[in-house]
């Protein structure tokens, strides 16, 4: 159940509000005052914490733990939208699940809006996150559209590499094919044919090796 912050304890509401960008603007006394406002709650994996479809307009803040987002097609098809990390803050609108035991802060839909007349700069962050993540959503499409499965899976591994040698899954193999638009069968096939041409070395189920960025580089682009 969702626990108001209680002055006196350590708050895990108060340790939410330092660690977000939309808020980065406040003083100490500000976000404390944000921190009055906001309830938490411990999810399980598996558990849902939002369902398309359900009254919306809280903001969430994850403050440990992964949640991953995710909507269904006209068919039933799962498409992985984003696996989002501790300190990202979201307006949930699709199917929202815990990969892991994780903890929600979680502001009400009024008291949002009381907060963003009060303090300006954070209607101005909450808008530039609804952008990016519009541009998001469009990018992917636009990607999963036009691009062929290899171009996605080379595009996918070099921008998780972040410059450097060996990627770590977050999520699933099943996930991550579903967020790049293919299914696990195909991702598991290209894989294999990507390391046989040199490009990467598999290291169990979640860790992958560049052993090529040029050629994946390459790929990305043909």
């Amino acid at each position: 159940m969702p626990n108001s912050c209680q002055h006196g304890k350590a708050c895990t509401q108060r340790n939410c509000i330092e660690i977000v960008p939309i808020f980065s603007n406040l003083t100490y006394e500000e976000m404390l005052e944000v921190a009055a406002i906001t309830t938490d709650r411990t999810y399980e994996k598996g558990e849902m914490i939002y369902m398309a479809g359900d009254i919306g307009g809280k903001l969430y803040v994850l403050h440990t733990g992964r949640i991953k987002i995710s909507r269904l097609s006209a068919n039933g098809k799962e498409q992985v939208l984003r696996v989002i990390g501790p300190g990202e803050s979201m307006l949930l609108t699709d199917n929202s699940e815990a990969l892991e035991t994780s903890t929600m802060c979680m502001i009400e839909g009024e008291k949002l809006k009381e907060l963003m007349k009060k303090y300006p700069s954070i209607s101005f962050k909450v808008m530039e996150e609804l952008s990016r993540r519009l541009s998001k959503a469009e990018n992917l499409i636009e990607d999963i559209n036009l691009s062929t499965v290899e171009q996605r899976l080379a595009r996918s591994l070099l921008e998780l590499s972040s410059g450097k040698r060996e990627v770590v899954l977050k999520m699933t193999k099943g996930d991550f094919a579903s967020q790049i638009g293919m299914s696990q069968e195909t991702l598991s096939r290209k894989l294999a044919v990507f390391q046989d041409e040199g490009l990467i070395e598999l290291k169990g189920h979640r860790k992958i090796l560049i052993r090529d960025r040029a050629g994946l580089e390459m790929v990305s682009s043909d």
